[in-house]
């Protein structure tokens, strides 16, 4: 048997490879979102059509994109798309 010192590095030692699995899976799902958002901001950027669904479906984060685009200096593009809708549905 172990003396309780023994005892007490074995625990050190599982609550060690515990936290560094807890970081390792906090780590992997930082890096999903931030390439999931990345992925979802490049095709919004460049797909009108895409833009047309997620108005449909998430118009919420239509409107995150287009107010990061008007504070980045693009302007219109909210305005082009609206019209084209509107085109579309006439």
């Amino acid at each position: 048997m172990c003396s309780p010192a023994c005892t007490q590095f074995r625990m050190a030692r599982t609550m060690e490879s515990l936290a560094k699995k807890i970081f390792k899976g906090i780590l992997v799902a930082e890096l999903v979102g931030v390439f999931g958002a990345y992925f979802l901001f490049t095709k919004m950027n460049t797909s009108q059509d895409f833009r047309q669904t997620m108005n449909k479906k998430f118009p919420f984060i239509l409107k995150v994109y287009y107010k990061s685009i008007e504070q980045a200096g693009m302007h219109g593009i909210r305005e082009q798309d609206q019209q084209k809708w509107l085109n579309s549905k006439n």
